[in-house]
């Protein structure tokens, strides 16, 4: 057998049903969140359970049973095979429109947008662990007030590119609005806290992405 008509073959397989993969792929997952996120308020297990959620019901269509696909099978006539390959809708979409390889491009985005995410929710994370209770506002910090929570969004974004669901992107505008009202609520117990130290911070620094500085890249001086 030639490597090309071994890929050929797993390329064509059914894609589906692998549980134990999905099992794996959760359980992975909800110990990434309860190590690296913040998980000890009513509020912060409302926004982790949400997360917690949105990572199930990816896992379970990525893996397990083809929700999406079969619906949009069964309601709009539209033909999908049932391999792993092609359930990246949006990089069929792509290539159909003849836009290069769809499913290439999908997958250099969504995985650069998981590498950064995991980076800032990593990086947010230590420098509040050595933090000892007070303001934290270096690192990362001098880039975003909630590096763990832009993170967040950058990965799960990254995921509904490489891999959306009816479920899913119906989700994500609650699971932004969650963490997003978290992140409210701990900015005014640090303004309670900190006072003017943590306003001087807010009012400098963007809230969840750090501002891009276009000239600078550019090498345009003032």
């Amino acid at each position: 057998m030639t490597l090309r008509s071994f890929i050929g073959m797993h390329i064509n397989e059914y894609g589906y049903e692998k549980w134990i993969l999905v099992i794996s792929l959760i359980l992975l997952s909800l110990f990434f969140i309860t190590k690296y996120l913040p998980m000890k308020t009513k509020h912060e297990k409302r926004s982790g359970g949400v997360l917690v959620a949105f990572i199930v019901a990816l896992f379970t269509e990525m893996y397990g049973f083809p929700l999406t696909i079969y619906l949009l099978s069964s309601f709009f006539g539209i033909k999908i095979p049932f391999t792993h390959e092609s359930g990246h809708l949006l990089g069929d979409l792509l290539t159909y429109l003849g836009i290069g390889n769809g499913w290439l491009i999908v997958m250099l985005i969504s995985t650069f947008l998981i590498i950064v995410g995991l980076g800032w929710i990593i990086s947010g994370w230590r420098e509040v662990y050595h933090s000892k209770g007070k303001l934290v506002t270096t690192g990362i910090y001098t880039k975003m007030r909630h590096p763990q929570y832009g993170g967040i969004f950058l990965i799960t974004t990254a995921f509904l590119i490489q891999w959306p669901t009816i479920i899913t992107v119906i989700m994500w505008p609650f699971l932004f609005g969650m963490y997003y009202g978290l992140a409210k609520k701990e900015e005014v117990a640090l303004e309670k806290r900190f006072k003017r130290e943590y306003l001087k911070y807010k009012n400098k620094i963007p809230m969840f992405f750090p501002k891009l500085n276009i000239k600078k890249s550019i090498g345009i001086k003032k």
